[in-house]
């Protein structure tokens, strides 16, 4: 068994098996949730900052910049933890701002700090298949992978505090692209007479074949939009790349597109797009 004691914050879609990841390599767990409901079969903490003092390690996956600064500044949040020497990791997609504003405390009061986004669904969670991106110090990246490792099939260490977020957000960008681009071309080969099908089969089996475009491309043959991503959080990703600032026009084309569909499909998911271009 592993000796390193893990806290664990927000047991969202990806938090659940994430973290269920860790337990299964042998990591004492204990969580902290907002909806209790889900703290069910696991050990649990009262607050963020009692759960910071009796892990080693506390990651945070939760859902936007908002959450992150409920969760490390409230009353009980994580920065009110008298304790030092631990590592917090935010596996969240946030700002790369509130991840330098954060680790600017943890550091202050003598803890460590590392931003480390994911990209992949739900099913890369199940299978510990995520690409891992980090942010943050050296050593404190050191004393990360070995744990992260758990959960991804690639962890990569980018640079500063922040650069984790980062990436993030630009792999988002690139994902609106693919599902904006994939939605269109069905709609396209739709109108003028290729079945949708027939389409996916030739894409699936060119040099654009790829995971996204045949998960996404049975989902709108099933017309499935039941969220593994869904609208609303793309919608925000590409908020915050926006706030980073962009010169290029499919990025703005795409967050149009974006926030428009989040009007009506927030809560489905990202190839819902499909019906917003409809």
């Amino acid at each position: 068994m592993n000796t390193v004691k893990i806290g664990w914050i927000g047991l969202g879609t990806m938090g659940t098996p994430m973290s269920q990841q860790l337990i299964k390599a042998g990591y004492p767990v204990t969580v902290y949730n907002r909806s209790k409901e889900k703290e069910a079969g696991y050990s649990t903490a009262e607050s963020p900052a009692s759960l910071l003092v009796t892990s080693d390690v506390v990651f945070v996956m939760v859902s936007d910049d908002a959450a992150i600064r409920d969760i490390f500044q409230s009353g009980n949040g994580l920065l009110q933890a008298d304790t030092t020497g631990k590592l917090v990791i935010n596996m969240s997609t946030v700002s790369p701002g509130i991840s330098r504003e954060m680790a600017a405390i943890c550091v202050q009061k003598g803890n460590q700090y590392l931003d480390a986004p994911v990209s992949g669904s739900l099913k890369q969670a199940q299978d510990a298949a995520l690409v891992i991106m980090a942010g943050g110090e050296q050593p404190a990246f050191e004393t990360a992978q070995p744990i992260l490792q758990h959960m991804g099939k690639l962890v990569l260490h980018l640079g500063p505090v922040g650069s984790g977020n980062m990436a993030k957000l630009t792999v988002n960008l690139l994902l609106s692209f693919y599902a904006q681009g994939l939605a269109e071309s069905v709609l396209f080969a739709k109108e003028h007479g290729v079945k949708t099908e027939d389409l996916l089969t030739v894409i699936a089996n060119s040099a654009l074949g790829n995971v996204f475009s045949k998960i996404k491309g049975d989902a709108i043959l099933q017309d499935n939009y039941k969220a593994a991503f869904a609208v609303k959080h793309i919608a925000k990703d590409l908020r915050l790349a926006k706030e980073e600032g962009w010169h290029t026009p499919m990025a703005e084309v795409a967050w149009k597109t974006f926030q428009q569909a989040e009007t009506k499909y927030s809560q489905e998911d990202i190839i819902a797009v499909i019906k917003q271009l409809s």
